[in-house]
């Protein structure tokens, strides 16, 4: 569920500074110590185990596919953001 908050419109609101991306990556920490078989470990074990990557990957990788869609045209032309 936390997950979904972080990564919708990801690419519009996407954090630059560093103690943004420290704090959002926080919630992620404190998200995974709720469960209950891996909170003994670290954060990183923590990671592997629930097979879950950083936020800072997400966040890199949606970039990544943002520009290839943008680059390769797989955006309705149609659309328009002007405003009336």
């Amino acid at each position: 569920m936390v997950r979904s908050h972080f990564e919708y419109a990801g690419a519009l609101w996407n954090q630059s500074r560093k103690g943004d991306i420290k704090r959002l990556e926080k919630v992620q920490m404190r998200a995974t110590k709720l469960v209950n078989n891996v909170k003994h470990l670290s954060y990183e074990n923590r990671l592997k185990e629930l097979k879950l990557p950083t936020l800072k990957y997400r966040r890199l990788r949606g970039d990544m596919i943002e520009v290839y869609n943008i680059i390769h045209g797989k955006y309705d032309k149609t659309c328009s953001l002007e405003l009336e």
